[in-house]
């Protein structure tokens, strides 16, 4: 797919069996669970755990979405490694594979300058082929990406937008005034409780973690939207902040949307990282579901 990617795209969750190991099957069920509710897919991400997973993981992941998917909806692809020689490393395999587009987040741990992320994204953008999305999330990286900067980036060719997932509206606001006379560049919200504002400020597409449990729901908000029926949206949205508040109450995501996952039938397995659930907690994270859902 060439087309502009718009809508809604799920961060998808990476399952894995009962050893801990991929579980690539039930990739493929919850890609095409996404594809009916007319989500594409974002794979790799936080909330596919890429922190946890290793190089020949993150390649056989891609190219089970990008098999599964067929070219039906959009793939993107999360490339983002510690250094620029790792990232270009991961992103020339990826490329590889036929995603639409890859998705790099900031180096983490050591605090870099502006000038120093606008010469990593240089570099990887020049040693790819396949368009590149920053992708801003500063709680996580410790690094952030000024909207001055992106504007700079998004003078190169390659470099064809980003993500915003620093999870105020102030942050995807300046980014969408930064660069809203730069004509194919886009800004793609992070945060689930601004999809509908991003939507109205003019951002082309959302990056949904909640999707993998409310695929359909979410996908109102964008596809309600489209129809011109903003009321209807803004409904949409309301719904979808409510169960995100009280999901994330419970556990950081992406260990409360895969027990959440479970919880409703889906063998996507627990997350690698140290998060366990007692009783009392899943009991809490039902009557989310059966709040919400219906």
């Amino acid at each position: 797919m060439s087309s502009k990617i718009r809508g809604v795209l799920t961060a998808i969750v990476t399952p894995f069996d009962h050893d801990g190991g991929l579980n690539l099957n039930e990739l493929r069920n919850q890609v095409n669970r996404q594809l009916t509710a007319g989500n594409g897919i974002f794979c790799g991400g936080t909330n596919g755990e890429f922190f946890v997973l290793n190089e020949d993981e993150k390649i056989a992941v891609t190219r089970t979405c990008v098999e599964e998917v067929a070219g039906r909806a959009h793939v993107v692809a999360h490339i983002g490694e510690i250094s620029t020689r790792e990232t270009i490393r991961l992103g020339k395999q990826i490329e590889k594979l036929g995603v639409d587009a890859v998705s790099v987040i900031t180096p983490y741990f050591v605090p870099l300058k502006q000038p120093e992320l606008i010469a990593h994204y240089t570099a990887i953008a020049d040693a790819l082929s396949v368009p590149v999305f920053l992708y801003n999330i500063p709680a996580r990286t410790g690094n952030t990406i000024e909207p001055e900067t992106a504007r700079v980036l998004a003078a190169h060719p390659n470099i064809i937008g980003i993500k915003d997932s620093a999870g105020s509206y102030e942050s995807l606001s300046r980014f969408l005034d930064a660069v809203k006379d730069i004509e194919g560049f886009d800004v793609l919200n992070g945060p689930d409780s601004l999809i509908h504002q991003g939507f109205v400020d003019g951002c082309s597409a959302c990056i949904s973690g909640l999707a993998n449990v409310a695929p359909k729901e979410i996908n109102a908000i964008w596809s309600r939207f489209n129809a011109g029926d903003v009321a209807g949206s803004h409904q949409a949205q309301e719904s979808v902040t409510g169960l995100r508040t009280d999901l994330y109450k419970v556990a950081f995501s992406p260990a409360a949307v895969k027990k959440a996952l479970q919880i409703m039938g889906h063998d996507v397995g627990s997350s690698r990282y140290a998060v366990t659930f007692d009783a009392h907690q899943e009991r809490q994270i039902q009557q989310i579901i059966n709040n919400y859902l219906r």
